[in-house]
């Protein structure tokens, strides 16, 4: 990696609780350089704009949720054990997800909607490419016989992505980690008994 490159990743990795935090609105020019110690003209000199940070810093945090879920995942061996990875991940990293803010996706999304389309589409794609990975887990094991044949993976997919990023919401606004244990605690309840046989 070349010294751009790393004073490029320097300045992601040192945003990226700013971002999360605070949003791409919320953050200023001033938290960029007090959070990396480099000047206006460093930040600028790496990247375009502010726009450009803020989409490397997205794929940045998102990166460090994927990436574990990932490796999680491709260890398993079963498609009822890849499934759920995704309930027991979320219930055990809840606490670092709340102290960097919350979860990329859904802070992103919340803010993203209608005031940053490039922002809105990284997050769109992100929720698109999750719920084709559950689709893929399910069809997987409706083909080897571990889950019913009679499910729409679709819709199981749809309801495992609501309830995580739901009870994530409630639980950051609320300051009660209820909601996400109690969100994550109904997907694996339904994974057991409604998509596995």
């Amino acid at each position: 990696m070349g010294k751009a490159e790393q004073t490029r990743q320097y300045i992601i990795e040192k945003t990226s609780l700013v971002f999360n935090r605070k949003g791409y609105t919320g953050t200023s020019l001033t938290d960029l350089t007090k959070a990396t110690g480099l000047t206006k003209g460093s930040i600028y000199g790496n990247f375009q704009n502010k726009d450009e940070v803020a989409i490397a810093v997205f794929e940045y945090n998102l990166g460090l949720i994927t990436a574990d879920i990932r490796k999680e995942v491709n260890s398993r061996q079963s498609a009822l054990d890849k499934l759920l990875v995704y309930p027991r991940y979320y219930r055990s990293i809840y606490k670092s997800v709340m102290q960097r803010g919350g979860c990329p996706i859904l802070n992103t999304s919340v803010e993203s909607d209608d005031t940053h389309p490039v922002l809105r589409e990284k997050v769109s794609n992100a929720i698109r490419s999750w719920k084709n990975n559950l689709v893929n887990i399910i069809n997987k094991g409706m083909e080897q016989g571990e889950f019913a044949t009679d499910i729409d993976p679709g819709k199981y997919a749809d309801l495992i992505i609501g309830l995580v990023e739901g009870g994530i919401m409630l639980s950051k606004i609320t300051g009660d980690p209820c909601f996400i244990l109690n969100a994550v605690e109904d997907v694996e309840h339904k994974i057991e008994t409604e998509i596995a046989k």
